[in-house]
């Protein structure tokens, strides 16, 4: 753990077990997982009461919380490095809060979506300055570590949100989701507030000053292996955005679940919760370059096995060859999120606070322009999700070979 950047900021707040820290945080950054989530049940009720002509639009329910996240990243990041990281996540969570209260009394899509924009530009804060909060405390393969950790509470959430969502549907209208949303938020703000250390001292703090953030964000954006990481963050997150926007459809109308779809969803995560708590265990051992290669090849060949036997049931495959081979290509993301992203953030150390806005702001336009792509080509066929991970994965594996190359590059420059 990093003492030396935190001993002053810490003040007279002792220093959270391991255990509570890691649930703390769990809560915290698993705010964007369950505005994702908990309202995909929703999207056929949302349908029939906005009067859409059009089913696809409800993609936009998650394109637009996304898009909201990409103004928000590049804004919290650098203010997490001049007002500290709790602020930050605070004042996200009040915006989160805003943008749940807006989108419960829609009365259009429109305003739907704009508490949607609303709710992802504050969830941004929560997560970006947490990213930073982490990297402050931790380094390397200690780093990736803990991300897994995290990772994998943070997954189990996902698991059971659309559980969770058509609970509440069950109970009443699916208004409430975002009503439980500020629940979260709320507890998660408070427990900050009272347990948890800043990790950024003043004197370590750096101005908003605009042509210091544009001097920063210039020598990121140069460091090729940072830029070739943050793509393959991208691509990774194209895949999940990619099935989230159409996984309803696929559970529902392709392969007629009805209600069971929380259940099957549920099940398709546990391979990515359960690679994430591996991924914790072995990362000190394997380190994080192997282990998100060797991932990123298996996620290729099922992906592409997944398109040849889509296309050969003309696109709607077996049930259980569908779902066998979405927990294998699940359970390869769950080694690869945390990995990816600390390596993208190894070399940010005095900057975490931009780096982690910049990596993840550019990360989610790369998955914004890919998943919204595919997903047009989706007519109740599993075959674009196929070839989406497929073409995602292969994408990675470049990225991957030449962020490793100019990261050699730079550390023998700097050697």
């Amino acid at each position: 753990m990093n003492q030396t950047n935190t001993a002053k900021a810490e003040g007279t707040l002792a220093r959270l077990s391991e255990k509570e820290f890691i649930a703390l945080f769990a809560t915290i950054m698993s705010l964007t997982a369950l505005s994702m989530d908990s309202v995909l049940p929703a999207f056929r009720d949302i349908s029939v009461d906005f009067q859409l002509i059009d089913y696809q639009q409800t993609q936009w329910i998650i394109s637009s919380l996304v898009l909201g996240m990409v103004f928000g990243e590049l804004l919290f990041g650098p203010l997490s490095d001049s007002i500290g990281r709790k602020k930050c996540i605070v004042i996200g969570a009040v915006i989160y809060i805003i943008g749940c209260v807006i989108a419960t009394f829609a009365q259009s899509m429109e305003t739907l979506l704009l508490g949607r924009l609303i709710q992802g530009f504050g969830v941004a804060g929560p997560k970006i300055a947490s990213r930073a909060l982490i990297r402050d405390l931790y380094r390397g393969r200690e780093m990736a570590r803990m991300m897994s950790f995290i990772m994998m509470v943070f997954i189990l959430v996902p698991m059971l949100a659309p559980l969770f969502g058509q609970t509440i549907m069950l109970l009443g209208s699916w208004r409430w989701i975002f009503v439980a949303a500020v629940l979260q938020a709320s507890i998660g703000m408070t427990w900050l507030i009272i347990r948890q250390p800043e990790t950024i001292a003043k004197d370590n703090r750096k101005a908003f000053n605009v042509l210091r953030i544009f001097r920063d964000g210039m020598y990121i954006l140069k460091r090729a292996d940072v830029m070739a990481f943050t793509v393959l963050a991208g691509f990774l997150f194209s895949g999940l955005m990619l099935y989230l926007s159409i996984a309803q459809s696929i559970f529902q109308d392709v392969y007629e679940v009805g209600e069971s779809f929380p259940l099957y969803f549920a099940m398709m995560a546990i391979g990515m919760g359960a690679s994430s708590l591996l991924n914790g265990r072995i990362v000190r051992k394997f380190g994080t370059k192997r282990l998100a290669s060797t991932a990123l090849s298996i996620m290729l060949v099922a992906a592409l096995c997944m398109t040849i036997v889509s296309l050969s049931f003309s696109g709607k495959p077996p049930f259980w060859a569908f779902m066998l081979n979405g927990m294998v290509v699940f359970f390869c993301q769950g080694l690869i999120f945390g990995n990816v992203n600390a390596m993208a953030m190894e070399p940010l150390g005095k900057m975490a606070g931009l780096g982690a806005s910049i990596i993840s702001a550019l990360s989610s336009v790369v998955a914004i322009i890919a998943a919204t792509t595919v997903g047009q080509f989706y007519h109740q066929s599993v075959t674009p999700l196929a070839i989406g991970f497929a073409t995602f994965s292969s994408a990675g594996l470049i990225m991957l070979y030449v962020g490793g190359r100019f990261r050699k590059a730079y550390n023998s420059a700097n050697a």
